[in-house]
This record gives structure tokens, C-alpha cells and sequence, in this order.
């Protein structure tokens, strides 16, 4: 049968709304966070509810329509979305359930990180969670899921305790520990290649809502000297203080002296996990670092994950990269502040350069225990380029690349594939062990590769596309 129109098709089997082009509604929800990524799907479903999940990917997979699927948007190499083809839009799914006795709480497929820390946060609770506000729990969690809060407890992935997906073949499943517990620790790093996860549950934590946590700032003259003084006194911290060092254009507020306004800084950010009042001497090594802005101060943990969202709003050209570092030493720095105070020269004032102190809790997890690698580095260098103009995008990117390259001297070699454009990145991101596993279960899950607009792990059989 040939579809001629897929989403009157899918119209008579779907509760949830199916745009096509043209229609209300069709250009605002095929807009990503990222301003570079401009594709048109031929039709846009957004379901209501697990039901219509199955509905859209039976019609896509009958019919050979390439399948994108949406949260919050935010992957940085538009794998949200697609030309020609369907779009599994799932910000429709946004139930939140939370259980504060068992500290467990479940939450659908669409929820964005500052929908979940709200509900979370009501009875002093959380889980590791995305560092801006608009990052869907999706992509996040499956991709591993870096937050604030992993020096303590580990990544999203670490804390889920079980997903309800929705396979290739329409199936509906929950993976956990004790059901499906194959595709469980396949999802939990192995990103969106095995189904759609329209329900997370996890692990709460106590914290809040009130933390030990902010931003400082130095003039940048000073970071070449600040920045080995964060390392030694990141690399003395307890588990419980999160860190991380970037430079940064300092914005035009209130609280940022008047001669730095404007200008390139070294910001510097922390959180104690933990009591607000016991954090001050974890903090203090680094506040005696003598910073012109001293933003570290108690404050709603909610606050401290949105103190971001200005820096990253959507709709602006982005190229990003994720590269891990075994440590940082004193000529990682230097080139890391030689190219950074560079890139964030380049007319692009929302542009940051970050190396997050990682490690920690997450390489107190076994490495096997999930499909999420490389735990055992200690540093995350994460460029961000950010800019407004379309002409601008072959210099900045390249100008991007060639900052990774110039890191590349003092990385493992692998890459965080949730921060990571290239595809040719993610054999590395596991190694070749996990990888084969990895294609051992495409073969069972998704032997056709219906799920291949993702860090594409390619099933080990002749017929799979892609």
C-alpha cells in the first residue's frame, strides 16, 4: 500500500494531534533548540498517551517513513527531528507521580527537567537532572545524564529504576533490573536505539530545597592562576561538592561589577550536595580563591537549575562538543585558556567554555552495570558556540572544531555522546566490548533500524537501514 498522506492515516487510529505542514501549529513544533537544524517532516504526531506512541510507530514502520523523536529538543545535532518524515513529538506526555515514602517518582516521556524539579522539589526531593530547565528527561537519561548533583548519585541513568517502552515492532514493555533487564541496561547510555520510553521511573534523593550554591566570577587575567587553584581544590573535594570552571562574556547585571561588564571572565560554579550549612567549609577553598563576584550563597536548589537558562536560550545557532579528560594538567589548561578566551571573542557573547570536575559518584558504578562508558574520567571539557547569524555558522563551527582539536592532545579520545554532533563518535563512546553487546541487542530490539535518527548504534544484519 502506498500513504499518500500519512496523517489522515494516522488521524483515524490517534487520540493525541497530527499536524502536517501548512497547518497550525506545524512550524512551531518542528522548531529545535538548536537554530542550524531546519528539516520538514511530512507529518508531525503528538500523542497523548502510550497508545498513540504505538499508533504513530506502526504507521511509520509499515510504511518506511524515517522516524524522529522529540522531548525537549535540545540535541545539539537535531536528532529531534527529520525531513520527510515522521515526528514523534512526546512533549504531550507530561504526567509526573511522585511517591516521597519510597522516594520514587515516575514521569512521562515529555517532561522537561524544571517540570520534573518542581514536582520533586514540593517535598524536598530530586534526581540528577539536565542543567537547564528546557532539556527533556528523555535523551538525557537514556544518553546517560549528567547533572549538578552526579558527584553524589550518580547519572540519570544510574537512578532509573525502570521504563516503560515502546518498541519497534509496537510492543509495549517495562524494562527494570527484574523485566526485560537486557534492554534495561541497554537504555541506560545506549540512548533511543532500542524503542521510545514514554514513562521514567527513579530513584529520589533528599536535597533542598534550599542548597549551598552560585556562580563566582574573575577577571580573566587572573585564570590562568585561578583555574590550577580550582583543579587542586576540585580535586580535594568531597563527593558532595559539584564544580565547574568557564569562561564566559559577564552579563550586563546588577551584581557583575561595572568594568567587567561585557567583558570575558572566568566564571566558576559550584553546589554542595547536602545541608546548605555544612557545605560552607567544602566551599570555602574555593571562595578563598578571591573572586570579584562571590554568588555562591544559599538559594532554592530550583534556582540554581535555571541560573543557566539565560545563557542557553532556544532559537540560537549552537555547536557543542563533549570530549573526556583523565585530569587536568597545568598544559590542558593553557591551551584550554588560550582557545577559549579566543572563541568567546568571536561576536557570539552567549558562547561558553566549560570543563565540568566529573568523576566522583559516577565512577563508583561499575562500568558494566549500564551501556554509559568512560566513568572513570575526571574532567568533562565541553565547548558551547552559540551565535545569532546564519553567515556565521561555517566560522564558528569550525572555530568549535578546532578548539576540540587542540584539546584532543590531553583527552581519553572519547567522546559524551549527548554534547557530541558526530556520528563517527559513538563506536568510541563504548568501546568495542560494549559495542558488540550494544549490536547484539539492536539485533533483538530493532533489527531494521526503524530507531536510527540517534547516535545510530546500526544492527548487525544485511537488511537494516541506515
Amino acid at each position: 500500500m502506498t500513504v499518500t498522506d500519512p496523517a489522515a492515516v494516522l488521524r483515524r487510529r490517534f487520540s493525541g494531534q497530527v499536524l502536517r505542514p501548512a497547518e497550525p501549529g506545524y512550524d512551531e513544533a518542528r522548531q529545535v533548540f538548536n537554530a542550524v537544524i531546519d528539516r520538514h517532516p511530512a507529518v508531525i504526531a503528538r500523542p497523548a498517551d502510550t497508545a498513540d506512541v504505538v499508533a504513530a510507530v506502526d504507521l511509520a514502520r509499515d510504511h518506511d517513513l524515517v522516524v524522529a523523536v522529540r522531548c525537549g529538543g535540545h540535541s545539539v545535532a537535531g536528532l529531534g527531528t527529520c525531513d520527510d518524515g515522521m515526528l514523534i513529538d512526546l512533549r504531550g506526555l507530561k504526567t509526573i507521580s511522585v511517591d516521597p515514602g519510597a522516594r520514587t517518582a515516575r514521569a512521562g516521556g515529555g517532561v522537561l527537567w524544571g517540570e520534573f524539579d518542581a514536582a520533586t522539589q514540593a517535598h524536598g526531593l530530586h534526581t540528577p537532572g539536565g542543567r537547564v530547565t528546557t532539556t527533556g528527561i528523555g535523551g538525557f537519561t537514556t544518553g546517560g545524564g549528567y547533572g549538578w548533583t552526579s558527584c553524589k548519585h550518580g547519572l540519570a541513568c544510574d537512578n532509573l529504576l525502570s521504563a516503560e517502552v515502546v518498541l519497534a515492532d509496537g510492543r509495549v514493555v517495562r524494562a527494570s533490573e527484574h523485566e526485560h533487564a537486557d534492554l534495561f541496561w541497554g537504555i541506560r547510555g545506549g540512548g533511543g536505539n532500542f524503542g521510545i520510553v514514554t514513562e521514567f521511573e527513579f530513584r529520589l534523593h533528599a536535597l533542598g530545597p534550599t542548597v549551598l550554591a552560585g556562580l563566582a566570577m574573575f577577571p580573566v587575567e587572573r585564570a590562568p592562576e585561578v583555574l590550577r587553584g580550582w583543579r587542586d581544590r576540585a580535586d580535594a573535594a568531597p563527593d558532595e561538592l559539584a564544580t565547574a570552571c568557564v569562561v564566559l562574556t559577564a552579563p550586563p547585571e546588577p551584581f557583575v561589577p561595572e568594568d567587567l561588564r561585557g567583558k570575558r571572565v572566568l566564571g566558576m560554579a559550584a553546589l554542595y550536595v547536602g545541608d546548605a550549612d555544612r557545605g560552607v567549609e567544602a566551599v570555602r577553598p574555593l571562595k578563598d580563591l578571591g573572586p570579584v563576584v562571590d554568588g555562591i550563597a544559599p538559594m532554592p536548589y530550583t534556582a540554581f537549575q535555571a541560573a543557566l537558562d539565560p545563557l542557553a536560550p532556544p532559537g540560537l545557532r549552537s555547536y557543542w562538543r563533549g570530549e573526556y579528560m583523565r585530569e587536568l594538567g597545568d598544559d590542558a589548561i593553557d591551551a584550554f585558556l588560550a582557545h577559549a578566551v579566543g572563541l568567546t571573542a568571536l561576536g557570539a557573547p552567549l558562547s561558553e567554555m566549560v570543563v565540568f570536575r566529573i568523576g566522583q559518584a559516577v565512577a563508583a558504578v561499575p562500568d558494566g552495570a549500564t551501556a554509559f562508558s568512560h566513568r572513570d574520567a575526571r574532567y568533562l571539557f565541553h565547548p558551547i558556540c552559540v551565535w545569532a547569524d546564519r553567515s556565521d555558522d561555517a566560522r564558528m563551527t569550525a572555530a568549535g572544531r578546532a578548539f576540540a582539536a587542540a584539546m584532543r592532545p590531553f583527552g581519553t579520545g572519547a567522546s559524551y555522546l549527548n554534547f557530541t554532533p558526530e556520528p563517527d563518535r559513538v563506536r568510541g563512546a563504548y568501546g568495542d566490548e560494549k559495542y558488540a553487546r550494544l549490536v547484539a541487542l539492536k539485533n533483538i530490539y530493532d533489527p531494521a533500524n526503524l530507531f536510527r535518527l540517534n547516535q545510530n548504534i546500526r544492527p548487525g544484519h544485511p537488511a537494516a537501514v541506515g
